[in-house]
């Protein structure tokens, strides 16, 4: 074991994975000299050469379908988007062509590629920079979607994202880039469509995934002042859904909030809720509620404290939860 940072778990990451795979090539702007813009290639081109991590034009419709037709031809590309945001012009391929080509061949090619995208806020930046994107990658099929929420995961899901015959939208949550803790690079972890229980507990359970996991368990650790046991589920996986330890999970407690930093509207958490209410309905004692961003388009750095779910609006929204146990009556 290891103290290592996120960043530095994704870099050990594409090492091995370079190390192991001849086919693995890594490549998206400034990732090769520099070492990417958070520094999670650093080093890689000096030691692996530019035939296998080299930087691009501007371009990320052309760094994508480039993309495409090397995983065509055998190889496992991995790219970098820089932001979330700057994903943006590249989405035509992904939804046409990346995420169609199996079935467009009826199998006979299969598109093993990873997109990492560096997502989500919490690091004082602008527009453009902040995006919640994951509702337009989960809404579309042929896509596995997934982001980790510790060091550890960091690892284990971008190697696994890696080996995948499908193509991988990887999130990465640029906030949590310099947490750290222990890392074990053996691979015992989970598979990669695996939710998993960070936190076990018997009162209300908080789903959560990417950055907001860490500020899950931050609210879990706070609401024991408030005597409440929370448990908390990491979905890791958004796109395809762990159904069996999500709903294990609230089937035990009775009770759920969801928890993501994108916008609420239309939000990847409203299809988490209609999944728990349609498996659980009759072991819930209240309403699925949801903490997530203001309908808004990211704000000014200053003010991002103001969209982003925090601790106190978690545990607001659990004492919403219908404590007394007392039925809701219709007109009453």
């Amino acid at each position: 074991m290891t103290t290592t940072t996120m960043a530095q778990a994704l870099n050990a990451a594409l090492r091995d994975a370079l190390k192991d795979d001849d086919r693995v090539l890594v490549f998206g702007e400034d990732v090769g000299t520099l070492g990417g813009v958070f520094r999670v290639t650093d080093g890689i081109t000096a030691d692996f050469g530019e035939d296998r991590c080299f930087d691009t034009p501007l371009a990320e419709s052309g760094i994508v379908g480039f993309a495409v037709g090397m995983a065509m031809g055998g190889f496992r590309p991995v790219v970098e988007m820089q932001f979330d945001a700057f994903a943006y012009p590249a989405f035509e391929q992904i939804t046409s062509h990346v995420a169609k080509l199996r079935n467009r061949t009826r199998g006979a090619l299969e598109v093993p590629m990873v997109i990492r995208v560096p997502y989500a806020g919490g690091i004082g930046g602008v527009e453009h920079h902040c995006d919640s994107s994951e509702a337009y990658y989960t809404h579309t099929p042929g896509l596995r979607v997934v982001t980790p929420g510790t060091a550890q995961d960091a690892y284990d899901l971008l190697r696994d994202a890696i080996e995948s015959p499908d193509p991988v939208i990887f999130l990465e949550p640029k906030c949590r880039y310099w947490s750290s803790e222990e890392v074990s690079f053996t691979r015992s972890g989970p598979g990669m469509d695996q939710a998993v229980v960070r936190r076990h507990g018997k009162d209300v359970t908080l789903i959560a995934y990417g950055p907001m996991v860490a500020t899950a368990m931050e609210t879990a650790e706070a609401a024991k002042a408030e005597g409440w046991d929370v448990e908390v589920v990491d979905l890791r996986s958004l796109s395809p859904f762990d159904d069996e330890t999500v709903t294990a999970s609230v089937r035990r407690t009775g009770r759920a909030v969801v928890v993501h930093e994108a916008a609420g509207f239309g939000g990847y958490g409203a299809e988490v809720v209609a999944r728990v209410t349609e498996q659980c309905f009759h072991q819930l004692h209240a309403p699925v509620l949801r903490v997530t961003g203001l309908d808004i388009p990211y704000p000014a750095p200053k003010l991002e404290r103001h969209t982003l779910p925090d601790v106190d609006r978690i545990l607001d929204t659990i004492a919403r939860l219908q404590w007394d146990d007392t039925p809701v009556v219709a007109g009453a």
